[in-house]
């Protein structure tokens, strides 16, 4: 028996996007029974009237639970927000149900729920790639290239960790995302790693680092995806969106992003290796978020460069 699955969205002002997320899960091939829970806060449109709208047009075979939240001028953001949703989704899926989140702005394929499901395990954290949208009005097509040549640098820096810092539970092929636009891990392993921390930007990737340290093993499955807005105003203060108008930037200008050069992955990765061996896992998540920021030192390669 599949155990009970919640979906969490945290949403502000999202009346613009999150039907088109309800009309994708409502598309979804999985035959297992799910809850969608949105979080609408401190909002000022019809976010919550959208919702409920587009899970009667699309037909919804989800149980949909949208509650709403004021959250003071401190405590206004994505961490709150999210941490709402999932802690309702939690409680609705019970100790031994699962957890996925995703976010307003996102559509995921028909096949989402289904990979990730297959993904799960007790102890695991799986991380879903991100994909840009492109059925999104507003993309700017340089932004499209642009990541195309990310993606290749990116695979260089998994091609050295790889070869000098192997994790057994995340083999290659395996992409890098692990964002709250796709995270899913157990009920169980959420409580324990003390839920979403309440941080403005950087809740998602906190959350990783916090069930990590309880025994969480992080897998990024190729088979797990979802799109995200290219939008570039969004809804966190260095989010995403912010990314995304950096690259229009630079694609404009006629320049390339500064990135490290692989070298300093390289030496990260033998940092690592021995960091694991000497230290605890929590002990080596702590003493490597407390390194020096890789210098950004070299101009993003081109494709042919880095493939």
């Amino acid at each position: 028996m599949t155990p009970p699955v919640c979906v969490c969205v945290p949403a502000r002002n999202e009346a613009s996007h999150i039907g088109s997320l309800i009309e994708a899960l409502a598309e979804q091939t999985t035959q297992v029974p799910f809850t969608l829970v949105v979080c609408v806060n401190n909002s000022s449109d019809k976010t919550r009237a959208v919702a409920v709208e587009a899970a009667l047009r699309f037909d919804a075979r989800f149980q949909l639970e949208v509650i709403e939240r004021e959250f003071e001028p401190a405590l206004a953001h994505a961490g709150s927000a999210r941490r709402a949703a999932m802690n309702l989704g939690a409680e609705i899926a019970g100790i031994d149900g699962w957890l996925i989140s995703t976010d307003a702005d996102c559509r995921p394929p028909a096949s989402w729920l289904e990979a990730n499901l297959a993904q799960m395990a007790a102890d695991r954290i799986v991380g879903g790639r991100i994909e840009l949208d492109e059925r999104e009005a507003t993309t700017d097509p340089t932004i499209f290239a642009l990541r195309a040549r990310f993606d290749a640098y990116w695979h260089a820096v998994r091609a050295i960790e790889d070869a000098i810092d192997p994790v057994a539970w995340d083999m290659p092929p395996r992409h890098g995302d692990h964002t709250g636009a796709s995270l899913a891990l157990s009920v169980d392993l959420y409580r324990r790693a003390g839920g979403v921390p309440l941080l403005p930007t950087g809740e998602d990737r906190a959350l990783v680092e916090a069930a990590m340290k309880v025994g969480g093993k992080l897998v990024h499955p190729v088979t797990v995806w979802t799109r995200a807005s290219s939008r570039t105003a969004g809804r966190a203060a260095g989010g995403m969106a912010a990314d995304m108008q950096r690259w229009i930037d630079h694609a404009r200008n006629g320049d390339a992003p500064l990135v490290p050069a692989l070298s300093h992955w390289e030496a990260r990765a033998r940092w690592r290796s021995r960091a694991k061996r000497e230290l605890s896992p929590d002990a080596w998540l702590d003493a490597e978020r407390a390194l020096p920021a890789m210098p950004c030192d070299m101009p993003l390669p081109a494709m042919a460069a880095v493939s």
